[in-house]
């Protein structure tokens, strides 16, 4: 977990300077300074939990057993790159001007989001990173997911609309948007899944309205 979140760190930083064209792109180096500080809590919940590292490590086309899914988060992987590079780009060429105060709010939004991801971790020993269904898997209706079916996804939205206004570009939002556009694509084919092979999920999406964002989806 932490030779992953270093490389990851190392990359992003290059990605984001690389495409800024300068290391003087405070927005970059605020966004890194908070991803550092939001990944140490996570990494420490994961040692505490080692049963969640092998499910959340295995991620990414390969790791998915049905051919849906391989090809969503091949496609979704497309605007996720796409994330880091325009905001980037953006700073460079001066396409958008966003107040600082919007990037501290983005910050906050990234904050916010890991925060919450501990959370779900914590209510859902069963979270993982494909869509599967495990040995003993239980529906999970407490907590966050007495709110909406997917908080994951959730916070996985609140992350890159908030970086893109972390690292100060409007322009950054379209990529954003296309990557909630996949997670939705994502959860709809998962909840499909989980409805035939997951006792008593039925049950639950009749409880719980929302998929995403109670009270708007």
């Amino acid at each position: 977990m932490w030779f992953m979140t270093i490389v990851s760190l190392v990359v992003i930083a290059l990605v984001l300077f690389f495409s800024a064209g300068t290391a003087r792109y405070w927005q970059a180096w605020l966004y890194l300074a908070v991803t550092v500080a939001t990944s140490i809590p996570l990494i420490l919940f994961y040692i505490k939990n080692p049963a969640l590292i092998e499910s959340r490590t295995k991620l990414g086309p390969a790791a998915e057993k049905r051919t849906e899914q391989k090809i969503i988060i091949s496609l979704t992987s497309l605007p996720l790159i796409a994330a880091f590079i325009v905001p980037a780009l953006d700073y460079r060429f001066g396409w958008s001007h966003v107040p600082s105060w919007i990037s501290i709010v983005g910050e906050l939004i990234i904050i916010i989001s890991m925060w919450a991801v501990i959370r779900v971790l914590k209510e859902n020993s069963f979270a993982s990173a494909t869509v599967e269904v495990v040995s003993d898997q239980k529906v999970i209706s407490t907590g966050p997911y007495a709110i909406v079916r997917n908080p994951m996804y959730t916070c996985a939205v609140l992350y890159t609309v908030g970086m893109s206004l972390a690292l100060g570009s409007y322009w950054g939002l379209i990529p954003s948007i296309l990557v909630a556009l996949g997670f939705v694509w994502r959860l709809f084919d998962e909840e499909r899944f989980l409805a035939i092979n997951l006792p008593g999920y039925k049950e639950y999406c009749a409880k719980v309205r929302w998929h995403l964002m109670p009270g708007i989806f």
